[in-house]
This record gives structure tokens, sequence and C-alpha cells, in this order.
């Protein structure tokens, strides 16, 4: 009996770890779903017209768990404004607000995020996370890629690479895009998130 009992632990917690993965792909895909919506439909696309036509879905990779990762968040104390480089003549003014430490495959890496020094009072809590990586034009955009983040999130911050996103310039050169900055270059391939639009 109590060797069925522990079977049968065992096999409640498959069910629940097998679920809670499913749940967490579903809303991955759910999100994305959500995203190639905005962007089929003439009244939110950004994308030009021409483009809109033949539009039949954003390019991502799979969903992974492994590129959903925890991290340590330290703040930076009194980080100094700069005016951060886009895609046009366009100087926005951030500053570095603090560093996400965090480990994928055993190797360590970090992140800093950014705030806007001008952000409108709605935007208060709004922390910016500009990153480049190996993908970069390979499979994802070569300006690189962003991920956004709230004050709240960094009491037990996570990163989830799955739902980064390409800058607007990405799919309309009519837009004004941050370059992320040199420091947040990964050395390694973030194989999650949206990739390339149009190979370009």
């Amino acid at each position: 009996i109590e060797m069925k009992a522990i079977l049968t632990g065992t096999l409640f917690i498959i069910f629940l770890n097998s679920f809670a993965q499913n749940s967490y792909m579903e809303i991955i895909e759910a999100e994305r779903d959500t995203i190639n919506m905005e962007f089929s439909d003439p009244e939110t696309s950004i994308l030009k017209e021409e483009d809109l036509k033949l539009f039949s879905g954003l390019k991502f990779y799979p969903p992974n768990e492994n590129y959903k990762v925890e991290a340590v968040f330290k703040k930076i104390k009194n980080g100094k404004e700069f005016k951060m480089k886009t895609s046009t003549d366009r100087l926005p003014v951030y500053y570095p607000f603090g560093k996400l430490k965090f480990s994928i495959d055993g190797n360590k890496y970090r992140l800093t995020l950014y705030k806007n020094a001008n952000a409108k009072p709605e935007y208060a809590d709004y922390l910016f996370l500009p990153f480049t990586d190996l993908t970069n034009d390979d499979d994802t955009y070569g300006g690189g890629r962003y991920l956004d983040m709230e004050i709240q999130d960094l009491e037990n911050p996570v990163i989830d690479f799955n739902q980064c996103y390409n800058p607007y310039c990405a799919y309309n050169d009519r837009y004004s895009c941050p370059i992320p900055p040199e420091e947040n270059f990964l050395n390694l391939r973030i194989e999650a998130g949206v990739k390339k639009f149009k190979n370009h």
C-alpha cells in the first residue's frame, strides 16, 4: 500500500509538472497569437502597407523554459544620465537603473536595466532591457531585441527571453529605435523569442 501511495504521489507530481509546463507554453503561444493579431490588423499594425498585404505571422523560436531564468538584481546608485543612440538622429535620455545577474547553461551573464529620464508619469515604473547576442544578423534582427520590466518585478526578478521582441524599426524604417548599449551584448545565442522579419 505504501509503495502504491508513493507511485501515485510520484505520478501526481509528474502530472503537475507536465500541466505547469503546458500552461507556460500555452501562455507564450497565446501572447504570440495576440501579437500577430495586432500586426495583421490595419488599425494597429506598424507594418508598411505592402508588407501588411503579405503578412502571415511573425517567426518565433519554439518556447524554451531554459531561457526563462531567475536573476539577481543590484541597484545602481546615482546612475549617470546619457543619450542613448538610436536608428535615427534622435537621442533619448536614459540612465542605468540596475544590474541583473543570471546564469544560462552554467555560465554567468549580466545585463543593465535602463530607465527613461523623461518618462511620462504613467510609465514611471517602466524599465527598459535592450540586448544583443550571437543570433543577431543570423536568425534575429541585427539591431538587437528588447525586453520590458517594471520596478515591482525586481522583488523576484525573472528574465524571460521567450518574450523578447524586435524594435519597431525592424519592421518599418519610419520609426526611431534605441540601439542596445555595448555593455548589454551577450556572448551566446539567445535562441528564444521573435526572429527577424522578412530576412532583413
